[in-house]
């Protein structure tokens, strides 16, 4: 906190240095492009370089001068407006008010009575007072100055433009220097930043680089025909001074989120003073929000793209804060110095809290975000991103790279005995509204994919992985109760048990999931095991190998000949049993348990649909070759 109140001391009182030299940056990020362009075309560096900031600043001045020469026009015909609009908001306030001016007029003779009775003296003191004054009137005196010199007129003309010819000499000389030097600038900062680790520094700075320029640009060009075309539009409106509006409209259109609806503030008071009726203010007012509703919700996510990176709330924080800092100056360059900030958090690992707090990327990944929604128990927000995500996923997709990692991370906080059973239940419960929500889910079909060549036997390659139609499962597998999904250990096995039993469900195959306390001597013994083809326990985290053999010894002595899959689900691969004739262990995730069920229900054994595959790449590959 010292550190960061000691820089915005030094960036406060150094604004007078720091706004010219952060003006020329901006400036030199905008141009580069276009010295850039004139050195490939064997245009020298000095050239190129005087003459596109001759080019710039002379579009900049002149755009100046019109902007001044249309205020002074302005300013000369504003007192022909002036009884128009005065006759229009007396009209607007007859309006309101309507005939409560004689109840406004009883209001305050009733005040003046209420003084009166209440201090019946103040009236007769004062003109008591008034008859005590003197008769003698007072002798005028006035007061008159010199006429001014030469020398006097001139400074007064001048004072006020050295600060801004100042400011803009000195933003001229640095964008020249700092485009001649760009180079050499920035090798240095590379050695000031740690030559050590180049391809970071380096990885740094084209990031900014490009995010800056393509955001400058794209502003630039998006604001430019805004104005434009609010100018032109104001023309054919008839709003005095229609030029002078589009300017301001552009200028202002930097300034996010208001700067349009202040741009808008003057134009519509012309267009009320002009008008004698409220046609043009109408006209005014739909052509500032048809342009601007145009400009933000269709030209600009085209255009902008993801070039700054910065999330709605860090432009809002960084425009107050740089303009309370810096002043309007602050409010233009608040957005690409945020930039500035976001680029070094996502490269430096000590400043990454910058791009956690300004940049535009989600805070949690998926898989963080449904667990942070169990813990707090929320299934409605969970499920919508379930929805979301699921309009371009399968549903064992989501299972399997979402709501699996995120039952991992409530594994791995059981481990170090961060939850409670409480929570436990809470992340339970949440799992199963989501379940329950997403049982009537439809995959999208997708479309047939297109071979571009069909000479080449190799562009098929990628769809031999389904090799046949799926075998059709044998009858007792798809009666209810056919595989039971028991929890291993605990809740949050239950959870998984939940969203394997959906699964093999959407296979066909009669599956039912079972509480935690399936395995426990009150439960084990009163299990309906009558229809059951195959036991599925499930574990989320990693169990001892004793564990593991304690529960499929028990299965075994009551499931008759029934198979038994081991679903190992966390985060390792290796599973604790080898495949024996009854017990079949599954590692790995949700998809790959039930397809290894399916095999069994189709009458099938894992080796046999691998040797399947295995056929079907061969004959490809066969096929490939004689072509």
């Amino acid at each position: 906190m010292a550190v960061a109140a000691l820089i915005v001391t030094g960036l406060y009182f150094g604004r007078e240095i720091l706004v010219p030299v952060a003006l020329a940056v901006l400036f030199s990020f905008v141009l580069a492009p276009f010295v850039i362009r004139l050195q490939s075309w064997r245009v020298p560096r000095t050239v190129s370089v005087l003459v596109t900031v001759f080019i710039g600043f002379s579009v900049m001045f002149s755009l100046g001068g019109l902007m001044v020469s249309q205020a002074n026009r302005l300013a000369q015909e504003l007192p022909g407006y002036q009884q128009t609009l005065r006759d229009k908001i007396q009209g607007l306030r007859g309006f309101a008010t309507g005939g409560s001016g004689t109840l406004e007029r009883a209001s305050r003779v009733l005040r003046e009575l209420d003084s009166e009775l209440q201090n019946p003296a103040a009236g007769r003191s004062a003109i008591d007072g008034l008859r005590r004054q003197p008769l003698d009137k007072p002798i005028p005196v006035e007061i008159r100055q010199p006429d001014p010199g030469t020398l006097t007129t001139l400074v007064a003309i001048i004072q006020p433009l050295i600060q801004p010819l100042t400011t803009t000499g000195i933003v001229v000389i640095f964008v020249i220097f700092i485009l001649l030097q760009r180079q050499d600038l920035r090798n240095r900062f590379i050695r000031l930043a740690g030559s050590h680790d180049m391809q970071r520094t380096t990885a740094a700075l084209d990031d900014a680089g490009q995010r800056l320029s393509r955001l400058f640009l794209n502003q630039m060009i998006v604001n430019a025909s805004f104005g434009l075309l609010i100018g032109i539009g104001l023309t054919f409106i008839g709003v005095p001074s229609a030029p002078l509006w589009g300017l301001v409209a552009a200028i202002l259109r930097f300034v996010p989120y208001v700067g349009s609806a202040i741009s808008a503030v003057f134009p519509l008071i012309l267009a009320a003073a002009v008008g004698s009726g409220w046609g043009m203010l109408l006209m005014t007012v739909a052509l500032f929000a048809s342009l601007q509703v145009i400009a933000s919700q269709v030209v600009e996510p085209l255009v902008y793209g993801r070039s700054s990176g910065l999330s709605p709330v860090a432009i809002v924080l960084s425009a107050s804060f740089w303009t309370w800092l810096w002043g309007p100056i602050g409010l233009v360059l608040a957005t690409p110095l945020t930039v500035c900030l976001v680029v070094v958090g996502r490269h430096v690992d000590r400043l990454q809290f910058f791009d956690v707090l300004l940049g535009n990327q989600p805070a949690l990944t998926p898989p963080q975000l449904v667990y942070q929604r169990m813990l707090a128990g929320d299934p409605i927000e969970a499920s919508q991103q379930a929805q979301t995500y699921l309009e371009d996923a399968p549903l064992e997709t989501y299972y399997d790279s979402i709501l699996l990692k995120g039952l991992r991370l409530a594994e791995a906080d059981v481990r170090l005995g961060r939850l409670h059973a409480d929570r436990l239940e809470r992340i339970l419960a949440t799992v199963s509204e989501v379940v329950d929500d997403l049982e009537t889910h439809e995959d999208r079909v997708p479309e047939e994919i297109e071979v571009v060549d069909a000479r080449s036997e190799l562009a098929r390659l990628d769809g031999i992985v389904p090799v046949e139609d799926p075998a059709p499962l044998l009858a007792q597998w798809q009666a209810p109760g056919a595989v039971l999904c028991i929890p291993g250990a605990g809740k949050l096995d239950e959870a998984a048990a939940l969203v394997l039993a959906q699964l093999l469900k959407r296979r066909g195959i009669g599956a039912t999931a079972e509480t935690a306390d399936a395995l426990s001597i009150s439960r084990f013994f009163s299990l309906d095991v009558s229809q059951t083809q195959a036991f599925c326990i499930c574990y989320v985290g990693q169990p001892s190998d004793a564990m593991v053999h304690y529960a499929v010894r028990r299965l075994v002595k009551k499931s008759k000949g029934s198979r038994i899959v081991v679903a190992m689900l966390g985060d390792t691969r290796d599973a604790p049993l080898s495949s024996t004739r009854d017990v079949t262990p599954a590692a790995g995730n949700f998809s790959h348990v039930v397809d290894t069920v399916s095999e069994l229900a189709a009458g099938r054994s894992s080796s046999t649909a691998l040797t399947a595959l295995a056929a079907g790449v061969d004959a490809a590959l066969e096929r490939a070759g004689k072509v």
